[in-house]
């Protein structure tokens, strides 16, 4: 087993309780950890996938994607998402708080962005891919 190990994904938000709220929604995770400041969530127990956390931050500016101008906030990193159904699950995503990019660079993915104006992408794997 290699010493070292990445553990879990920290977002940034105006509202740290708020946005996990959102991708509980979401991903179907369960709270591990909850601070006044900081929220731990990840897969229920004997569930794969990846940890996320967050942040209050008082002095959050959401990215902008694409990004447009010199000295807009730049995206620093998007989720990708794996969904059986794109339409269906982006019209979930939307229900539960998301907006739809107005820009769609692929047809296969969907961007959208979380509540706090994270972007994160849906995407589901073609018959093609899975051979």
């Amino acid at each position: 087993m290699s010493p070292t190990r990445l553990s879990t994904v920290v977002l940034d938000a105006p509202d740290a309780h708020e946005l996990a709220a959102f991708y509980l929604r979401l991903l179907g995770y369960e709270v591990r950890t909850e601070e006044p400041h900081w929220v731990l969530i990840g897969p229920p127990p004997g569930t794969a996938g990846t940890a996320l956390s967050f942040q209050t931050e008082p002095a959050y500016v959401p990215p902008v994607w694409p990004t447009r101008h010199p000295g807009d906030q730049q995206m620093m990193l998007h989720l990708d998402i794996q969904v059986d159904d794109l339409g269906s699950e982006t019209a979930r995503a939307v229900a539960e708080g998301a907006v739809l990019a107005a820009h769609q660079p692929q047809d296969d993915v969907r961007v959208l962005f979380d509540p706090a104006g994270h972007p994160f992408c849906l995407w589901a794997e073609t018959a093609q891919e899975a051979q």
